[in-house]
């Protein structure tokens, strides 16, 4: 048996994200619980991108927090994390799609965010290969850009180890322990914790932890599959996005993309032809010169989706347990400012961002969902 102030269960990037912004506030008493490797989930199978074009305020507000951690990150990690402010190109193909995506540039600009629609000719220039016919116009931010996961995981493993906090991996949580309503303990199927407060940043396993203690949240995990190329010398800096389709080049010249093939909510993480032959038209219909580059590796993840395709943060009716949850495919570019933000409300009880507060589990039950537009692949 061991007592610890906060029990962190996940090994993404938002709980290894928390725990580093709790030992910065000088909250050590900490262990991390993830029952495979750290990384495993989501975090490890994610596209790599990192972006502020979204459609809501709460979306846009806390990427442009998280980009500026982003780029601490890149300074003061003793890894490197290959951060790359190389933008998002974001292709339309018609007069009503640049209306629409016109607004919400509107809105991220007047939010602090450099987006902009450009010209067809403005899309050659940033990216020559692009084929663009069919294309009417694109959004255009420059500082939006991605990250290579594993090595994010690796810096910050490295990072919260120097605090001396605890990552305990292959332990899988079985059971939590309330009194009157409050946690008193995690139980694993290797110690039990005596703690005071729990945070859920299991991923797509958070559903089931939040049943331990009687509480229900509406996420779904959706099976999204990516696939990633052979190296090549780079040519490539920002993301591209085309309807369903994203790919970008990673630092060690790869292309690595997907698409989205519609499967439905459930527990496989097979790979499909189907998606593989719905990825490579749509990228070489995008950019020919790809069309002899080999495929290399084939995987799936999962988002896990709520109902209004934004995250479960914050408190829950259970005083000490916090969520962090529900990002419907944006986990990865929003860890930094999620971690800072329930680091924040575990030491102050209350988060930096006023956006964050309308991110809570209760706007599901009051019909305050905020839906995003921007999801892709």
């Amino acid at each position: 048996m061991k007592n610890c102030s906060v029990v962190i269960i996940g090994g993404g990037i938002t709980g290894l994200s928390t725990a580093y912004y709790l030992g910065k506030s000088h909250i050590r008493d900490v262990v991390v619980i993830e029952k495979s490797y750290i990384g495993s989930g989501s975090t490890g199978r994610c596209g790599t991108g990192i972006r502020q074009q979204f459609t809501t305020k709460e979306h846009i507000v806390l990427m442009r927090e998280s980009v500026k951690l982003w780029q601490e990150w890149e300074e003061e990690f003793p890894l490197p994390i290959y951060f790359r402010q190389g933008g998002y190109l974001w292709l339309l193909e018609n007069e009503e799609e640049v209306k629409e995506y016109s607004e919400y540039v509107s809105l991220q600009n007047r939010l602090g965010v450099q987006s902009r629609i450009i010209t067809k000719e403005d899309v050659k220039e940033i990216v020559p290969q692009i084929n663009t016919n069919g294309i009417t116009a694109a959004t255009w931010c420059p500082t939006d850009g991605n990250a290579y996961p594993f090595a994010v995981i690796s810096a910050l493993k490295l990072a919260i180890e120097q605090m001396g906090i605890e990552i305990r991996t292959f332990e899988e949580v079985t059971d939590i322990n309330l009194k009157n309503g409050v946690i008193k303990s995690v139980l694993t199927n290797k110690e039990t914790y005596n703690t005071d407060l729990v945070v859920n940043a299991a991923g797509f396993g958070a559903k089931k932890i939040c049943h331990m203690v009687g509480i229900d949240i509406p996420t779904e995990n959706y099976p999204h599959e990516i696939t990633v190329s052979e190296p090549m010398d780079i040519f490539l800096s920002p993301m591209v996005v085309r309807g369903e389709l994203y790919f970008t080049q990673t630092h060690n010249g790869r292309i690595i993309g997907g698409t989205d093939s519609h499967r439905p909510p459930g527990d496989s993480l097979s790979s499909t032809l189907n998606f593989l032959e719905k990825y490579s038209k749509e990228i070489i219909n995008t950019m020919p010169i790809l069309s002899s580059v080999k495929i290399m590796r084939q995987w799936a993840g999962f988002y896990v989706v709520t109902p209004d395709h934004h995250p479960i943060l914050g408190p829950t009716e259970i005083s000490n347990f916090i969520l962090g949850c529900g990002y419907s495919g944006h986990g990865f570019m929003l860890g930094p400012i999620v971690g800072k933000l329930v680091s924040s409300y575990i030491h102050n009880r209350q988060m930096f961002l006023k956006e964050a507060n309308n991110l809570d589990l209760d706007r599901f039950k009051e019909g305050r969902l905020l839906e995003e537009k921007a999801v892709i692949g």
